[in-house]
């Protein structure tokens, strides 16, 4: 008789390590009050909008998140952004703590789009973000019934506490971290509070060389922390998912850089921001010039770059790019991926119509095919 053995597990895909870090909440949304900690200055002025430098760290340092879970945060860090309207300018997310350069519109300006008689019905669509349909249609029903008993303040009140979320910082922050502690304690088994303390946070002025200056610090964290000799290849940060094709990470760089916000490619911000990167990264050695003081860009690095005026060649685009795509990728023409996405048209949804998406500039452009159970690039 022939005996069997068991066949090793087949490992995990990322999509199903993250499993749960997008679900939709069922709890009522209303927020919590806090109270304490230290001063926090905040932008309430006449400025359209405000910017943040935000800091977290994890219980005392010593929580180290791997690279599945600092994928998690990042994703809810966009999604939070998302539904709460505030705008990432870039981010770096380390082993043990996170930085965000974080936009915050003006409040009155921004809920302008919930104005009128469909105000309710906009905000339920924006609601989806968030909020699974089960929920939506328990809340929906709920604030029918408090009209219709005559309790319309009641209801007024239970949709002001969902609009008193937006554009705003602390409350911004706090979800981001609760929701990625939620997921987080249940990956690792473990219980009790993931983040030291309340976030820091320095008022940033929006434009010019503090933006500039800031966003470039951020982006440099792991080539001061030894990480990467080049930011470009730290996978966690905003300058490196803008490299990736991620609109919405190249928008908040043109905010940095004071580039029209479709600026990354033809208004030469992304050659800008890197000799940014380079000039301002470089590494610091002693009076002898032989031991490194200041970990950083070394000077040839930065030399080459500055000498090529930002620019990366087309093989740096792909592979930065490339590496993204973790499963199921196609690479060649247009015609080639067209032709492998109609042979394969029933594995992605019907409302997609093209297969093939670029995802290099160049007199000979690439493109590329991603499985829809990855999630694309913006």
């Amino acid at each position: 008789m022939q005996s069997t053995q068991p066949s090793d597990p087949q490992p995990l895909t990322l999509e199903e390590q993250l499993v749960g870090v997008n679900a939709k909440t069922g709890l009522y949304p209303g927020a919590r009050s806090w109270s304490g900690g230290r001063l926090r200055v905040l932008g309430r002025g006449p400025l359209e909008s405000y910017c943040y430098h935000v800091m977290s760290r994890t219980c005392g340092g010593e929580v180290f998140l791997d690279d599945v879970e600092k994928e998690a945060l990042r994703r809810v860090i966009w999604r939070m952004a998302e539904f709460s309207g505030v705008k990432v300018v870039t981010y770096c997310l380390m082993h043990n703590h996170f930085h965000l350069l974080a936009e915050v519109p003006h409040r009155e300006t921004w809920l302008q789009r919930f104005a009128g008689a469909d105000g309710e019905a906009k905000l339920f669509v924006h609601l989806r973000i968030l909020y699974s349909r089960a929920y939506l249609g328990l809340l929906r029903d709920e604030l029918a019934d408090l009209r219709k008993r005559g309790l319309a303040a009641l209801a007024d009140q239970r949709v002001e506490a969902l609009k008193n979320r937006f554009c705003d910082l602390s409350s911004f922050v706090k979800e981001v971290k609760e929701r990625f502690s939620r997921w987080f304690n249940k990956r690792r088994g473990r219980r009790g509070t993931l983040w030291m303390d309340r976030f820091k946070s320095v008022l940033v002025e929006g434009r010019g060389e503090a933006l500039r200056t800031m966003a470039a610090y951020i982006d440099l964290n792991p080539v001061r922390a030894g990480l990467v000799k080049d930011p470009k290849d730290y996978r966690w940060c905003g300058y490196a998912e803008a490299l990736g094709g991620s609109r919405r990470a190249q928008r908040g760089l043109c905010k940095a850089l004071g580039k029209p916000v479709d600026g990354w490619q033809s208004a030469g911000a992304a050659e800008a921001y890197r000799c940014i990167l380079h000039a301002e990264g470089r590494e610091v050695k002693d009076a002898q010039n032989e031991q490194v003081v200041k970990r950083g860009v070394s000077v040839e690095s930065a030399r080459a770059v500055l000498t090529a005026r930002g620019k990366l060649s087309p093989a740096e685009l792909v592979r930065l790019r490339v590496r993204y795509f973790t499963d199921g990728v196609v690479l060649g023409s247009k015609e080639f991926v067209e032709g492998i996405f109609e042979a394969q048209r029933e594995r992605f949804s019907p409302k997609r119509k093209q297969g093939a998406r670029r995802i290099i500039e160049s007199a000979e452009p690439f493109y590329a095919l991603r499985r829809l159970r990855l999630r694309p690039l913006d």
